[in-house]
């Protein structure tokens, strides 16, 4: 079981945009020292939901900070970004970093990034499948042309190609925010893992696994390429001596940060869009992820990879919203947890 950390650079209430970087930074560099797996880091604009526009800016931040830990992106969103501008920063680090880059896209949402940046909403409704495939594409070819409806251009050398570095590390691992069936198909067929989101339980994941693995199967995806495939499955931790003393950290802190940093999105066209309550999401995330004692937590783990097949995590450990309190977390869950899982 590889289990990382999800760090969303979150700004609660009260707090300044350079104080919760500084916590995301820390946290990162604390969930190496505690010897978790993966720090996968979130990519936002315009909003306090999470202060890093540039997940992949971050990441080599991370990279060059540390010497163990993958670090990966959680999302790197694809309408917002020219593929394979995310393409070469994905290589440079991947070769530069002894492998060590995850690199995780997604679709994100109809928000007025897609103005600022000049994409447009058919980016985000039409041109995700075409943007991925030029992505994997320049992680994978030699050299790389576009004829498609948004990107075209002659042939061109990939380079840094990633298979260029010096310990042959091979080509930088891309994962799928997956949070429809559409979205899983789309995976799918490429033979990609997916990354699911924390408000999804068991039930729902263990659909999508299957989903994914039957569209695989009849897109001709390798079998071999199907039972490696390692899905990610993100969620909140929080570790405490009694259950309810984790709770209330966690109910106390982020419904004010999720009430103002969702409050804050802003659609491309001024279409309606329903906020979910952030107290009663709150008590749901409890409820769904390993919040409580180290042994609750270790049997949540345990049964949800159980359920589901999924044995990597990427979980929320900044819930409380505090640094120190936020370290701790961290140390708990590579001292309590982690040997427990086996």
């Amino acid at each position: 079981m590889r289990v990382g950390s999800f760090v969303l650079a979150a700004q609660f209430p009260g707090q300044g945009q350079g104080e919760a970087l500084h916590r995301a930074v820390r946290s990162a560099e604390a969930a190496e020292e505690a010897g978790l797996d993966t720090v996968w880091l979130a990519e936002h604009h315009f909003v306090p939901y999470g202060t890093c526009p540039s997940a992949i800016t971050l990441a080599a931040l991370l990279l060059g900070r540390t010497r163990r830990i993958r670090v990966g992106t959680a999302v790197s969103v694809l309408p917002t970004v020219h593929p394979v501008a995310l393409g070469e920063q994905a290589a440079l680090l991947h070769v530069t970093s002894g492998g060590r880059l995850s690199l995780g896209v997604g679709r994100g949402g109809p928000w007025v990034d897609l103005e600022v940046f000049g994409s447009g909403l058919e980016a985000y409704e039409t041109g995700f499948p075409e943007s991925l495939d030029l992505l994997v594409r320049w992680l994978r070819e030699p050299s790389v042309a576009a004829t498609g409806e948004r990107f075209s251009f002659r042939e061109v050398p990939v380079v840094p190609r990633p298979r260029e570095a010096l310990d042959d590390t091979g080509q930088p691992e891309v994962v799928v925010a997956c949070t429809s069936a559409a979205s899983v198909r789309l995976a799918a067929e490429r033979g990609l893992p997916m990354l699911l989101g924390m408000h999804a339980g068991d039930e729902e994941k263990a659909e999508m696994v299957a989903l994914w693995r039957s569209c695989a199967r009849t897109a001709g995806v390798d079998g071999e390429v199907i039972a490696a495939a390692e899905h990610v499955s993100a969620g909140v931790c929080q570790i405490a001596d009694r259950r309810s003393d984790a709770v209330e950290a966690l109910t106390k802190a982020m419904p004010g940060w999720l009430k103002q940093g969702l409050a804050a999105h802003v659609t491309i066209d001024g279409r309606n869009r329903a906020m979910r309550d952030p107290l009663s999401y709150t008590e749901l995330l409890c409820d769904l992820h390993p919040v409580g004692t180290a042994q609750l937590c270790v049997d949540r783990l345990s049964a949800t990879a159980e359920r589901t097949g999924i044995t990597r995590f990427a979980l929320l450990v900044e819930g409380s919203g505090d640094l120190p309190a936020t370290e701790e977390n961290v140390r708990r869950l590579g001292t309590d947890v982690l040997p427990r899982l086996g």
